[in-house]
């Protein structure tokens, strides 16, 4: 049997292997090259405010390390393509008919001392999402192209990290040991913590990354705990053998599955990112380069609401009812309370970011309503949101790497001088508000259904997120496209066949997905069923240590289905 796993895992971290080896040849710019280069149209400081300054791009090629960058981000588009064609031909071999089950199996003994296994595999979700990650990756290089700064090392580190991050990101949705998805999750932190540290944007960049880190350090500590507790009470770290009814972890009294649950729960939490824990995102997403935003938001956040789907529901069926409503609350106040954050904000970059923490709410609502059709919805608006937003962040971007700016004062009228840069601004902000016949559309229709089905009044509360989500949208799409152009820009050139190229699969994906979404959902669905039937079948054990109103929940649910 082929380890198409392994070796989607094991691709990109040879390549940024043969990438980091590169050798370093980039010098740090003296200040009479940088103001020259900056007179050049290379380099450009713009004012701090609304998430701090905005650095534009360097030219790709320097006169100390150019070739080092040029082959660096040769090595990092090759190796990113090779892992999604190992992914898609793997994709290709996904029996549809068994999608709620673990395929693609490999389990080898890591630490035998303490029960640890290598245990990667896939069911419909985990698939999909590593599907989403490998596509966008080599978009995101494509994107970055000319981004690489010669402070450092003529970007051949920031293109390593990338490739270090893919294969972290592909590890994290294919473990089925607890410990070994617990080493993704945490290893993940490390590239982004230099790519947002060391390669971001403005002055604020170290303080977003520090920020970033001690979030999600304090939640993998948290976890931590659970994944011993875990393993104490089942004796295993293998998914496979602490789910299902025959399991020691199904037997575990209420009382103590609800703080394993918790101390879950609460690093998914910020994972997601909601509400209260939240504020890591626009700090981060504010300071990173477009294409760390694109992967920070778009693949990795996605890890904390799959790690709701996958741990928190299938390991502690008997704790979910008992969370069902404090959960549902929560999510209702991150898509208001992100929505409005987003309508009142100045830099773009944080601007999405907040538009995130709405759609994340929407997300979790989804999973928690415990409805076939919202978990379908909630898994599809992981994968179309990854796109959706990706695509919003590249373009952002673009507008970034020319102006020097991502302050929406600093725009307007650019739909004059940049057409096709403003009709593909305008696509990808109508699919993040959810425009019929767009990806996001279909999946938060679904979620809309099932939590309706769930109950009517968290369903009526979330709309008012569409219509804020219109408002944020197109203020933002009026300020900086229409109107008279502004000084400065007039000469802002439009889209480049590049940047074309990194654009327009993700503008394909959302039409055909927004258009016909079946063969992603007949993927998804069966791996739903599995995570609904689970939630079913223990809601009354659930309700004896849970709330009266959890069990009316479960109770509504099993009416509408």
């Amino acid at each position: 049997m082929i380890p198409w796993l392994t070796i989607a895992i094991a691709l990109p971290a040879v390549g940024a292997a043969l990438v980091w080896a590169l050798p370093r040849t980039a010098a740090k710019a003296s200040p009479a090259r940088a103001a020259r280069t900056a007179e050049a149209g290379g380099a450009a400081e713009a004012p701090a405010g609304g998430g701090g300054a905005a650095t534009a791009v360097r030219p790709a090629t320097t006169a100390a390390g150019g070739g080092s960058a040029e082959t660096a981000k040769r090595i990092t588009l090759g190796f990113s393509i090779a892992t999604l064609l190992v992914v898609a031909a793997m994709a290709l071999r996904f029996d549809t008919s068994r999608a709620a089950s673990l395929q693609f199996e490999e389990v080898h003994p890591w630490i035998q001392r303490f029960g640890v296994h290598y245990a990667v595999g896939v069911d419909g979700i985990a698939l999909v999402l590593i599907l989403m990650s490998a596509v966008l990756v080599p978009l995101v290089v494509l994107a970055a192209w000319n981004e690489h700064d010669d402070r450092f090392d003529g970007g051949r580190g920031y293109f390593a990290l990338i490739l270090v991050l893919e294969a972290m990101m592909i590890g994290v949705f294919a473990a089925t040991d607890v410990f070994l998805f617990y080493v993704f999750f945490e290893a993940m932190l490390i590239p982004v913590y230099f790519m947002i540290g060391r390669y971001g944007r403005g002055d604020g960049r170290s303080a977003a990354a520090v920020k970033f880190l001690l979030y999600s350090l304090a939640g993998g500590l948290v976890m931590l705990v659970s994944v011993i507790g875990v393993y104490v009470i089942g004796g295993s770290f293998l998914w496979t053998d602490l789910v299902g009814e025959g399991s020691a972890l199904a037997a575990v009294d209420p009382a103590t599955a609800r703080w394993l649950f918790l101390g879950f729960f609460i690093a998914f939490a910020i994972k997601a990112p909601m509400w209260p824990v939240h504020t890591w995102l626009p700090s981060a997403a504010g300071a990173s380069r477009p294409g760390t935003a694109v992967l920070l938001v778009g693949v990795l956040d996605k890890v904390g609401t799959y790690g709701m789907m996958r741990y928190c529901l299938e390991l502690f069926p008997a704790a979910v009812s008992w969370f069902v409503w404090p959960v549902v609350g929560l999510s209702l106040v991150s898509i208001i309370y992100g929505a409005i954050l987003a309508i009142g904000q100045n830099d773009m970059m944080r601007l999405v970011a907040y538009t995130s923490v709405s759609h994340f709410g929407f997300i979790t609502l989804g999973i928690f309503a415990l409805t076939a059709q919202g978990q379908a919805g909630a898994a599809l608006y992981m994968v179309n949101h990854g796109f959706a937003t990706g695509a919003l962040f590249l373009i952002v971007g673009f507008l970034v790497a020319r102006r020097g700016s991502s302050l929406i004062s600093d725009y307007g009228g650019v739909q004059r001088v940049a057409p096709k840069l403003a009709g593909v601004f305008l696509v990808t902000g109508l699919a993040g508000l959810a425009l019929p016949g767009l990806a996001p559309f279909v999946s938060e229709f679904l979620v809309f259904v099932g939590v309706y089905a769930f109950h009517p009044a968290p369903a009526v509360v979330a709309a008012v997120g569409v219509v804020l989500a219109a408002l944020y949208i197109l203020w933002m799409y009026q300020r900086t496209m229409n109107g008279p152009t502004k000084e400065g820009l007039t000469g802002l050139r439009d889209l480049s066949a590049r940047e074309t190229w990194a654009v327009a699969p993700l503008l394909a994906l959302i039409l055909v997905l927004g258009l016909y979404p079946q063969p992603v959902l007949d993927v998804i669905n069966p791996a739903v069923e599995r995570t609904v039937g689970i939630g079913s079948g223990t809601a009354d054990a659930a309700a004896d240590g849970g709330s009266e109103g959890a069990s009316g929940t479960q109770e509504e649910e099993g009416d509408a289905e």
